[in-house]
């Protein structure tokens, strides 16, 4: 469309078209067809809900990510609110979380997980719900950095919005005192940046969140406790008049808040049961459209019916909302405190009546127990199952650092420990060893890989029994293993390997097939790299090689943090080895150890 048809259209006295309405437009008129749906007769919600459809696939053809986040919350919010068409809301739920990681949308992305917890809640599935209402927590309690393009007063919007949906599924399910907490939490948010819409639907929420609690509070016998939530039920439903007045609810102006929301005529009412509130419920009960309205309107009206003396009315009230209730799957722990109430009024000479109620109360209380038993089977098997899981990406990460044939650790773990120790002045002196199987290759060439298979495995355990708890060894390739010594001067470590070279070459025949070590020893000086300590002890046991093997080379730095000489002598051997590796002993070329970079 040109600018002169536009033109035209405004000039005609006619609404602009969607294409030409501003991204913050669709976003507020999404949220305000919320407020209206929820308080519409299910043919006129099924008509707005289409509106928001329209509203979402022109902000999918803008394509701006938060803006298409934001429409599609509300496309899911208005399904989840409206029974008829929950399920319905499934795709777009997947397509919101999808959308919202893809873009790193995480306060969006845990409100989709609260909308799939109210979603779950109408099917029944009330450990699911708790599922996804935990994994929303658990998202916001990161350390989110607010959005600024999405402007900071409405990121406390949605932030709050989003603490309110994890909050009502938590009400629902009854798990008050942490919804509490998060209701708590959003209303840090409101009182920064929302206006009286968003502060109505926050007082409201708190509202019947107290309501709740004090009825069920009233079932394990704390009335005391249960009046002080009906009491600041009251004083809520005092504060949200102002707000209500100016909020996006179809309302009357010409009439209070307690007249046209279920729930703050009901806190009124359970904060001080009258006569004066009767006729007011009266007239809120026959446009309920919500379970939980039903039941707290219900034993509200109750209440007063039973303060005026008006006993059996009161008594048909609960039994009508009780039936309505009878196959209702949301909201089990509002249920039974109405079947509670009705056996309570029913009264000890109600007869058959009575014998009823209590037998209706015994039976959702055992099987709310029997819920009970099955969360927490579910719950061991949960946890049996995270057990398992850590159990197998522990092996897992062993397998990854450990060396199949031997158990020894790997070269990557010698990587690992090897940069450690040398970071910590505390693993200071640090003893390097590189140690080599003499005569290896002859036990493979004569006999088979198995044979020299069990040798290694052999001599791997022999050398790590040898050495200290704290002392790594690990294997390097083919017949080399490395011996790190954390703490150990050279002289300490070189008579440690010493043990171990001992052992080795006494080691019955049929199991080492007579192979011996040669080990070269280092200590690591200061600022020097792993690769050039691992290249002088490789150098070193080259040396104790070419004298014939079964010996040890030990070489010292030149800071003279290791004094004196080390000896190689092992099985029988009595000559004494010493290799400098800064300058050779004149007329002996084998001494000589190469540099290496």
């Amino acid at each position: 469309m040109d600018d002169e048809q536009r033109g035209a259209r405004r000039d005609a006295g006619e609404l602009p078209a969607l294409e030409e309405r501003s991204d913050a437009w669709l976003v507020g008129r999404a949220r305000e067809l919320l407020a209206v749906i929820q308080v519409s007769p299910v043919a006129e919600r099924v008509r707005l809900t289409e509106e928001v459809d329209r509203l979402l696939a022109e902000a999918q053809h803008r394509g701006e990510p938060r803006m298409v986040a934001q429409l599609l919350r509300s496309a899911v919010a208005v399904r989840v609110v409206v029974h008829e068409l929950a399920d319905s809301a499934e795709p777009l739920l997947d397509e919101l979380l999808a959308h919202t990681r893809r873009h790193g949308l995480v306060v969006l992305q845990a409100d989709a997980h609260a909308l799939r917890g109210r979603r779950l809640l109408l099917a029944g599935a009330e450990d699911a719900a708790l599922s996804e209402a935990a994994v929303a927590l658990a998202m916001l309690d990161e350390d989110i950095t607010p959005d600024v393009l999405l402007g900071g007063r409405n990121w406390d919007m949605i932030m709050a919005a989003t603490l309110m949906d994890i909050g009502t599924v938590l009400t629902q399910l009854g798990v008050y005192e942490v919804a509490d907490q998060v209701m708590s939490r959003a209303n840090k948010c409101i009182r920064a940046s929302a206006g009286p819409h968003l502060i109505s639907v926050h007082l409201i929420n708190r509202a019947r969140l107290l309501i709740g609690w004090g009825l069920r509070l009233e079932r394990i016998g704390e009335d005391e406790r249960a009046a002080e939530r009906f009491a600041t039920a009251a004083a809520i439903a005092v504060a949200v008049e102002a707000p209500f007045r100016e909020s996006l609810f179809p309302r009357d102006a010409g009439q209070a808040a307690a007249d046209q929301n279920p729930i703050i005529g009901a806190a009124l009412a359970l904060a001080q049961p009258s006569g004066a509130h009767i006729g007011r419920l009266q007239r809120l009960s026959a446009g309920m459209r919500y379970p939980r309205e039903l039941v707290i309107v219900a034993v509200a009206l109750a209440r007063c019916l039973e303060h005026e003396g008006r006993e059996e009315e009161a008594v048909d009230v609960l039994g009508e909302a009780r039936s309505l209730m009878y196959d209702e799957a949301a909201e089990p722990t509002l249920r039974l405190c109405l079947i509670r109430e009705y056996a309570r009024l029913s009264g000890p000479s109600g007869g058959e009546r009575t014998t009823g109620a209590l037998e209706h109360y015994a039976t959702e209380l055992e099987a709310q127990l029997w819920d009970m038993r099955e969360s927490r089977i579910a719950t061991l098997n949960t946890r049996r199952e995270h057990e398992r899981l850590s159990r197998m990406h522990g092996a897992i990460a062993r397998q990854a650092l450990q060396d199949p044939l031997t158990g020894l650790p790997n070269r990557r773990a010698l990587d690992e420990r090897l940069a450690t120790l040398a970071g910590s002045p505390n693993n200071h002196p640090l003893a390097i060893a590189l140690v080599d199987l003499d005569g290896f290759k002859g036990v493979n060439d004569r006999m088979s890989h198995a044979e020299g298979d069990d040798v290694l495995r052999v001599v791997a355990s022999t050398l790590r029994d040898a050495l200290r708890g704290s002392d790594m060894v690990a294997r390097y390739g083919g017949d080399e293993f490395i011996v790190l010594l954390p703490g150990a001067p050279l002289p300490a470590a070189a008579a440690a390997l010493r043990r171990a070279l001992t052992a080795v070459a006494g080691l019955p025949h049929d199991l080492s097939h007579g192979v011996t070590l040669s080990i070269g020893v280092v200590s690591l000086r200061p600022q020097e790299t792993a690769v050039r300590a691992l290249a002088r002890a490789d150098a070193a046991m080259y040396q104790a090689k070419r004298g014939g093997g079964n010996d040890i080379v030990a070489v010292h730095g030149l800071d003279g943090s290791d004094d004196g000489d080390e000896s190689g002598a092992a099985s029988g051997k009595t000559a004494e080895n010493t290799a400098e590796d800064s300058t050779a002993p004149t007329g002996d070329p084998a001494w000589v150890l190469p540099e290496t970079t």
